[in-house]
């Protein structure tokens, strides 16, 4: 057997051995251990999933550090109710006079002039439909029968009076309007015997029918006017024909 073909092979053992007496420990970490130890990196993988978050931790002590400035103001909260009313303030100065604006003076007058036409033709009409007017007075009725009381308050609602005739031809006017008994403004109320309009004043004028006024029954306090035109005392809380006087 020929010794020339182990001869690569021994000196192959030898250089091993003497290299690996040469390295230390330190270098044998950073030595490969393996062919494949020693290949290029690979590449690298998808990141991992987040992680969940974790509890909120306590609240830290205050810093120490310098205060930041402060922020922009905040929106505008809704308002809050009304406070209670203060007291009165002092009186001021009396102010200047005010400068009256200037009227058409015969504009005015024209209207005044055509709202006095208008109600002359008014008064007319009711003059000449539903009552009669003598003199200073026109006398009108509803055609409604209750007690003197109703009458008073019936008359008083449209700023008139109880018909209360002064003279003959105030009674006449009366007389034409009625068909049945009507109270008339005269009492003897306040002191019997005495009859008095309701203003308190003495009459001036009567027209009382044949022993009149009589107080029957002691209870015989108003007035009412026949259609004979004539005047009888009769009780207040009979029911008779209303007729009031207006002004004109």
């Amino acid at each position: 057997m020929s010794l020339f073909p182990s001869l690569p092979l021994l000196l192959l053992s030898v250089l091993a051995a003497s290299y690996s007496e040469t390295v230390t420990s330190e270098d044998a970490q950073k030595t490969c251990p393996a062919v494949i130890a020693c290949s290029s990196p690979g590449i690298n993988g998808f990141p991992g999933k987040d992680g969940r978050d974790g509890t909120k931790g306590e609240k830290g002590e205050p810093g120490q550090g310098l205060r930041g400035l402060q922020g922009p103001p905040g929106k505008l909260g809704p308002p809050g109710n009304p406070g209670p009313s203060g007291s009165p303030g002092a009186k001021g100065q009396k102010g200047d006079p005010g400068a009256s604006q200037d009227c058409d003076s015969s504009l005015v007058n024209s209207e005044r002039k055509a709202l006095q036409t208008e109600m002359n033709r008014i008064k007319k009409w009711v003059t000449f439909s539903l009552g009669k007017q003598v003199g200073q007075k026109l006398f009108l009725t509803n055609g409604e029968t209750m007690t003197f009381d109703k009458v008073k308050a019936l008359c008083a609602q449209f700023q008139a009076s109880v018909a209360t005739p002064m003279s003959q031809a105030e009674n006449t006017a009366i007389q034409s309007l009625v068909k049945e008994e009507a109270f008339l403004g005269i009492t003897d109320e306040e002191t019997e015997g005495q009859f008095v309009d309701l203003t308190g004043r003495r009459l001036t004028y009567t027209n009382w029918n044949e022993g009149e006024p009589n107080n029957a029954d002691s209870r015989e306090d108003c007035v009412v006017l026949l259609r004979s035109g004539r005047w009888n005392d009769v009780p207040c809380s009979s029911p008779y024909l209303a007729i009031c006087e207006f002004p004109v």
